[in-house]
């Protein structure tokens, strides 16, 4: 994106130290890294099962590595596919991928067979870098799929590839003894092949219109978010350091927790997964100044009933992504914590983040304002042409240099997509007069229920303000007479005792006769991804199977009947 020229109104609410434009160079990835390395050798950028790892190390294991791919045969262009969970060697391995050409196929660690050879195949990957406890996952597709190289990363706890029978096969490749093989330092690194317009990643995401597919995220894309980024945190150079909690293989993850530590100097307090307890005992024991998170893990630390005993005051502010905020989570977070917890926004397709709020003048329910070198509008939902003006609702559409370049070998669906340069979110939106813009829901999300349209997060909003609901989540459910029929889902509070009828009497007065939900269930958690973000469509699935279960039912009474 051009150094812009036009003014908009969310200008004004920039924190003043943030720029409106900030210049992005033309870096790699790995420059990027190498430049941080240079400046900063002996600071610790990776924390991890205990152990630090500074900069200067960093760098051996990555250029250890790229040379064991190099050997390999791993060669620009190629498509690699990290699958395993957060670790030092998580980033290690993604970096030395990045200095050999390679483009990083990011890879849920949670994904069955069938899954992981959808993405295997679609993103034509030739190599996987993943742990022993999923190669059972891996070796029956091993074939159909067509991987040259499978990378197994053994900690201490495990023995190598001859405990396992795999030594003799070439394809299979124990990482760790490859790396402290001593021949290694023998060979040359490999040259510096990458430019800041390859494609550096592909991102998996269902994305705006549904089935998976791989966004091609360049290394100018997500060079410049980690820019932009950095710029809204206001951080200081060379002392930040962040919790790493969120998966590395999101995108959220990888901007906001790697690419901005990396960029800034900063150290990566990592941990595989989000337990509430290690999560706490992490802040206490590393003091980290900044946490990315999802709201299911605020929800999560507002709740913990010995909160008040952990060391929280280092954390100086802390950006919510991956799915909506509600209000009372925030106001709660700032109250009983003393953090600054605002929203943000973004998508796998711009890197992600493209809206923030100013950290100290946020507006809770807002997802803030375009971040620097951003640009947004409102268009209408009929033909996507009209721009709206403050007040209306329509689709959010943004443009910038975090946007990607398109859908990894799908011409159509980019272009559904992406129109003269600007990238149509598939988000239901509005903005006020100052440039503050709202979520309103996702497109596909919205519930029609006879003839109205109602936004979930509207109901989300009001159930969570009730004192005995920690999570809640709302759906539209077939139904012959509503079409859809609104019904809420409602994780208690440890210790509370809410009935459906109490919570339905909550909504009166609160929302409009259509929104208040038809049904309530109350449950012991909601289905989630990895990153914390509600699987909506899964409980919609969940209704639809029920529902079909309850007509065969019916169907072999009848007949039963009958004779």
């Amino acid at each position: 994106m051009e150094t812009a020229t036009f003014e908009r109104p969310w200008f004004r609410f920039y924190e003043p130290n943030v720029r409106k434009q900030v210049e992005v160079p033309e870096i790699t990835l790995v420059e990027m890294f190498k430049k941080t390395a240079s400046k900063y050798p002996d600071n610790p950028a990776l924390i991890f099962g205990g152990k630090t790892t500074t900069y200067r190390e960093m760098d051996i294991l990555i250029e250890r590595m790229a040379k064991v791919l190099v050997q390999r045969g791993i060669k620009k262009g190629d498509r690699i596919s990290i699958f395993m969970p957060n670790s030092s060697n998580w980033v290690i391995t993604f970096f030395a991928i990045q200095r050999v050409g390679a483009l990083v196929v990011q890879t849920n660690p949670l994904y069955v067979e069938s899954e992981l050879k959808a993405l295997l195949q679609d993103s034509g990957a030739i190599g996987i870098i993943s742990i022993p406890q999923l190669l059972p996952r891996i070796t029956p597709i091993q074939g159909e799929v067509g991987l040259k190289l499978i990378a197994l990363d053994y900690l201490s706890a495990f023995s190598g590839l001859e405990g396992l029978g795999l030594a003799d096969n070439p394809v299979y490749m124990d990482l760790q003894k490859q790396l402290l093989d001593v021949s290694l330092d023998e060979l040359e690194s490999p040259p510096l092949v990458s430019q800041p317009s390859d494609t550096a990643v592909l991102q998996y995401t269902g994305g705006t219109t549904g089935t998976a597919k791989g966004v091609m995220l360049t290394h100018h894309n997500l060079v410049a978010n980690a820019l932009q980024a950095w710029e809204w945190i206001v951080g200081q150079e060379g002392e930040e350091r962040i919790l790493t909690v969120l998966p590395l293989f999101h995108i959220y993850a990888l901007t906001a927790c790697m690419n901005l530590s990396i960029l800034s100097g900063g150290a990566m307090i990592i941990l595989p997964r989000f337990d509430i307890d290690a999560v706490l005992q992490h802040i206490n024991d590393y003091e980290p100044t900044f946490f990315p998170g999802a709201p299911t893990m605020y929800v999560a630390v507002i709740n913990h009933p010995r909160i008040k005993e952990y060391k929280i005051s280092s954390i100086r502010c802390c950006l919510s992504g991956s799915a909506p905020l509600p209000k009372e989570v925030a106001i709660r977070f700032g109250e009983l914590t003393g953090g600054r917890l605002v929203e943000a926004y973004g998508l796998s397709e711009a890197s992600p983040a493209t809206h923030l709020n100013p950290i100290f003048n946020s507006r809770v329910g807002s997802i803030g304002v375009p971040a620097p070198n951003t640009d947004a509008k409102i268009m209408d939902l009929e033909t996507g042409l009209k721009e709206l003006p403050p007040g209306e609702i329509g689709e959010l559409v943004v443009k910038g240099n975090q946007v990607m370049t398109g859908y990894w070998q799908k011409p159509e669906e980019t272009i559904a997509v992406l129109q003269d340069g600007w990238l149509y979110t598939g988000d239901i939106a509005h903005k006020d007069k100052d440039g503050f813009f709202y979520i309103v829901d996702r497109k596909k999300d919205m519930i029609i229920t006879g003839g109205y349209n109602v936004y979930p997060r509207d109901i989300e909003e009001v159930l969570y303000t009730h004192p005995a609901v920690m999570e809640a989540v709302c759906a539209g459910i077939s139904n012959p007479y509503w079409g859809e029929m609104v019904k809420a889902y409602i994780v208690r509070k440890e210790g509370s005792s809410v009935t459906e009828e109490e919570i339905l009497n909550f909504c009166q007065g609160k929302l409009a006769a259509f929104k208040i939900p038809k049904q309530i269930e109350i449950r012991e958690s909601l289905p989630k991804t990895a990153v914390g973000k509600v699987l909506r469509r899964y409980l919609v699935d969940e209704e639809r199977e029920k529902m079909l279960q309850e007509e065969k039912a019916a169907q072999v009474q009848a007949a039963a009947a009958k004779e």
